[in-house]
């Protein structure tokens, strides 16, 4: 792999990036055209029904695609969907060579784009900054081959591995650049998740704080015995975005009518041993287009998903404080009995962030349904 391979897939992966969130059903792609080492076209796909990057790039470059290498972050779509197969725009652009960072997951393409392009007698090298390129769509790929969304478990906690004194403060653990990052995050996934123990101790917005502005995701509280109050700021902060209260169906339209006031929707789940039932709530997100949820708390939430094996990624941030004694932990509930049973990440980072470390890992061993 040559450093202009890398650079212009990077370039291609940034352009991506401008989709994140905005655009399921469909994965974020970003797409770029090189003819004689510069670039002639470039584009991403903004959301479901919208061309795709690959037209955006082609309409860019017009004629100049015609022996042109395209650098695409996702395999070329080769089915009639909203929009017409992108294979077929490459092959009579005449584009010469298709880097592609990553394969299909989705049944109905897998490979197929890449073997009707060499079909075409296009060169197509594959696996460009691969790791990357699948991170960018993993909602996308756990909802095609597990029916599921992907979810990411964000906390903050000191050295000690705590993320709350003893008296349950936790403002602030982070650091601003930190937070930040969060807010940026926040503005890219479909769903932030709560359980109702945040909401009580921190009464939390739940918004996204950008300078720059920024788009609020749906926001969900984990609440299965109503111990939140209508009048918490998640139900009655001024959004564009909903608020989805799930709870248990055992409840009555009177005890409901309070959130439903404030504005709330609400969703009724089994519950089990003072437990909601998490499977079913996460595939109902999936039904709905939700694919990306990002679990922000608290640690008994975080301790059920993680035993239901509905956790896929970790991001941790880790800051240069210790609280002694015996604060709140990242995790709560029962935890396994063996080392050999802890739950293992792969793909970990580790990286700076102002005075914080983050540490970011993919979880193995996450439920596939049959």
């Amino acid at each position: 792999m040559t450093i202009q391979t890398e650079k212009m897939m990077q370039k291609a992966i940034e352009l991506a990036q401008q989709g994140l969130g905005r655009t399921a059903p469909n994965p974020p792609v970003g797409a770029v055209l090189v003819r004689d080492g510069n670039i002639v076209g470039e584009g991403f796909h903004p959301a479901a029904g919208q061309p795709h990057a690959e037209i955006f790039a082609l309409r860019a470059a017009g004629d100049l695609a015609q022996g042109a290498d395209l650098y695409v972050t996702l395999e070329p779509c080769c089915h009639q969907g909203r929009t017409g197969p992108c294979t077929e725009a490459i092959v009579e652009a005449g584009v010469s060579r298709v880097f592609v960072g990553a394969q299909d997951p989705n049944p109905m393409v897998a490979g197929k784009g890449i073997e009707r392009l060499r079909g075409a007698a296009i060169e197509v090298v594959t696996d460009i900054l691969n790791i990357e390129c699948r991170r960018l769509i993993a909602p996308f790929a756990k909802h095609v081959t597990s029916g599921l969304p992907y979810v990411v478990l964000k906390s903050a906690m000191t050295l000690d591995g705590q993320t709350a004194t003893l008296t349950g403060d936790s403002k602030w653990i982070s650091c601003e650049a930190s937070r930040n990052l969060v807010h940026q995050l926040r503005n890219q996934v479909d769903v932030i998740m709560v359980g109702s123990g945040t909401v009580v101790a921190d009464n939390p917005k739940l918004t996204t704080r950008l300078a720059e502005g920024g788009r609020d995701p749906l926001r969900i509280v984990m609440d299965g015995s109503l111990r939140t109050s209508p009048d918490a700021l998640v139900y009655t902060q001024s959004s564009k975005a909903q608020t989805l209260l799930v709870t248990s169906e055992t409840h009555t339209e009177a005890d409901l009518r309070p959130y439903r006031d404030a504005g709330a929707d609400i969703m009724l789940v089994s519950q089990a041993a003072g437990s909601l039932d998490l499977l079913t709530t996460l595939k109902e997100l999936a039904s709905r287009n939700l694919h990306y949820v990002l679990l922000e708390g608290g640690s008994l939430l975080g301790g059920a998903m993680l035993r239901a094996g509905l956790i896929d990624r970790l991001m941790l941030f880790v800051a240069p404080k210790l609280l002694g004694g015996q604060g709140r932990g990242l995790l709560a509930g029962a935890g396994v009995d063996a080392m050999a049973d802890a739950y293992a990440l792969k793909h970990l980072n580790a990286r700076k962030v102002d005075r914080d470390i983050l540490l970011e890992g993919e979880v193995l061993n996450v439920h596939r349904p049959d």
